[in-house]
């Protein structure tokens, strides 16, 4: 994760955003919204700067009026990344070091049998950034039924060819840890692998991190992201259920 982009439009965090509430789930402090009696759900891991960004809860929230019990779990303990007073990423990979994806995916393997416990009968997962190598780690194996990546970092072409579940890949124009010819590439390896479903999409004009990380008064900006939201809902309203 190199360069600034991953960092640049830092959320400004809010505990107390969204309609859903925070509670203990698969031994995680997780964001939940939607209804609990849902046969369905949908897990989404965050970017680096975590569960407490606005406009990912409100994706959640949008996700789970649809009918899905949604659950976003705090990965990093109460200790998202923060750039320095001087907005430098500097610090970053001292902060990897202890919160790599490696350990954000084996912490999600608990919330996903919470979430069978409960009765959930298919699982999808988004993830954001930094979040993208997460799900897709939880898509070389029968984890979930359906996997999203938006804007990913990370994520290799290794990755991709290991993927065993229909999934679908948010690429933006303008990004260095996804630029589009590696979303392309990624798109050649699942569609070469005819027995997966997959959906790759670069969208134009926009930047790393445009589907959470948005100015809400831009309404270009808003646009993007709500394309974005769309397919990712419809690709979970096709694959999970």
């Amino acid at each position: 994760m190199s360069g600034p982009q991953c960092c640049s439009n830092p959320p400004t965090l809010n505990p107390s955003s969204g309609s859903g509430h925070v509670e203990k789930f698969g031994g995680l402090d997780t964001y939940v919204t939607g209804s609990p009696d849902s046969k369905l759900a949908i897990l989404l891991a965050s970017d680096i700067f975590g569960y407490d960004a606005p406009n990912l809860r409100k994706l959640a929230d949008k996700v789970a009026a649809a009918g899905f019990f949604v659950v976003v779990p705090d990965f990093f303990y109460g200790d998202p990344f923060v750039p320095g007073d001087d907005g430098s990423y500097a610090n970053l990979p001292t902060w990897l070091k202890d919160h790599g994806p490696d350990k954000a995916f084996e912490e999600s393997k608990p919330v996903l049998e919470a979430l069978k416990s409960k009765g959930v009968s298919a699982v999808g997962a988004a993830g954001f950034c930094y979040g993208a190598k997460v799900v897709v780690e939880l898509s070389k194996h029968d984890f979930i039924q359906a996997a999203v990546l938006c804007h990913p970092s990370f994520v290799t072409l290794d990755d991709i060819k290991a993927v065993k579940i229909p999934i679908s890949i948010l690429g933006a124009e303008i990004d260095k840890m996804s630029p589009p010819e590696v979303v392309k590439q990624f798109e050649e390896a699942l569609t070469a692998k005819s027995e997966i479903e997959c959906h790759v999409k670069i969208f134009p004009k926009v930047a790393h991190g445009w589907t959470v990380r948005y100015n809400v008064e831009d309404e270009a900006a808003v646009k993007a992201a709500e394309e974005a939201h769309q397919d990712l809902l419809e690709w979970f309203l096709n694959h999970v259920k």
